[in-house]
């Protein structure tokens, strides 16, 4: 008997603004929604990579950062009440009911039972590539992180930054305005970023408002329950630094795959999901993909877009969920929605 059994009508598969927008498109036309996501926190790329970078291309929105998007998507859906499971993989899709029914289960043994399907997982599950340092386990979620939600959480702590591109340049120049002191490590004295946040780095290095420690790379960490002290460095020739900090935030990409959805008879197109591009339907009865993880020929990958995937699945999804039920769409200004 499954640990943790949910049955709804469509279980989406990632919670970043796609699948979020997902959870208001269904539920407007009546269908209850369980969101899966490996991340502990909602919002995908947005929350994980760059929450407060302005996104320029959401209809209405002439500026918006990724966090606060993520927080109006999260509000827009919040009437529907979806039931998220954060922090856990899908590992299994199995029919049930004569083929009718899906059963997803997850790492942590919940089981949903759901008629469809939405696979809005992006690029896939991805996690941090880790740096490869005996014991960082010990600190990490303390004083290890591999994104950052809020700077103001290292407001007047010593921050060590790891890592030569976008992230780790453009995280050092935003902490140095609320961190103690801000140390960049990167192992190579060129960084692989955009060329004015790379001019700013150095003009913050030459006033000491930043450290460059390069070239060096991460080759121990000291401190005590959870806490770092010391992260250690080595150049090239193994000659080593002890820099004291409070926080060490590695950036060093991260790790995408599609994990099990690989292995579901999905047709695959260069680790994306081939689907109809009027429905994003795949070749499986009752599972969809939208968002960056669809494919299909024309596609264009922008959010806006898989916002609009979205709704053409959610209708496409209508008639397996509510089976001999004419759809009569009506606009959302002359339907509305729950309590509104």
């Amino acid at each position: 008997m499954a640990k943790h059994l949910h049955t709804c009508n469509v279980a989406i598969v990632g919670a970043g603004p796609v699948g979020l927008f997902a959870v208001f498109e269904f539920g407007m036309l009546g269908m209850s929604a369980h969101v899966v996501d490996t991340l502990d926190v909602s919002g995908g790329q947005c929350t994980a990579l760059y929450p407060e970078k302005p996104i320029y291309d959401i209809p209405g929105f002439p500026r918006i950062a990724a966090a606060e998007l993520v927080e109006q998507l999260r509000a827009q859906a919040a009437p529907f009440k979806p039931v998220y499971h954060l922090g856990q993989q899908v590992v299994a899709l199995q029919p049930g009911d004569g083929g009718k029914r899906w059963r997803l289960e997850t790492s942590s043994g919940t089981t949903i039972d759901t008629r469809v399907v939405v696979i809005a997982a992006g690029a896939g599950a991805f996690g941090p590539n880790r740096p490869p340092l005996p014991g960082i386990e010990a600190f990490e979620g303390h004083s290890v992180h591999y994104m950052v939600l809020h700077r103001q959480d290292f407001a007047g702590k010593r921050v060590v930054v790891a890592g030569g591109g976008d992230s780790a340049v453009d995280w050092a120049l935003a902490l140095a305005e609320v961190a103690s002191s801000v140390s960049i490590v990167h192992r190579r004295a060129k960084f692989r970023a955009a060329p004015e946040s790379i001019n700013r780095i150095k003009e913050l290095a030459d006033a000491g408002r930043i450290n460059l420690v390069i070239p060096y790379q991460l080759a121990g960490l000291e401190g005590t329950d959870g806490q770092i002290e010391t992260v250690i460095v080595a150049d090239l020739d193994g000659n080593r630094r002890h820099i004291e900090a409070d926080a060490l935030l590695p950036f060093y990409g991260l790790s995408m795959s599609l994990g099990p959805i690989a292995n579901w008879g999905l047709n695959l197109d260069h680790h994306h999901i081939a689907v109809e591009p009027q429905t994003c339907r795949t070749n499986i009865d009752g599972v969809f993909a939208i968002g960056d993880i669809a494919t299909y020929p024309g596609k264009l990958k922008l959010i806006l877009t898989g916002f609009a995937e979205a709704a053409a699945a959610a209708h496409a999804a209508h008639p397996l969920v509510f089976e001999g039920q004419e759809l009569h769409f009506e606009y959302s200004t002359m339907r509305g929605i729950p309590g509104g």
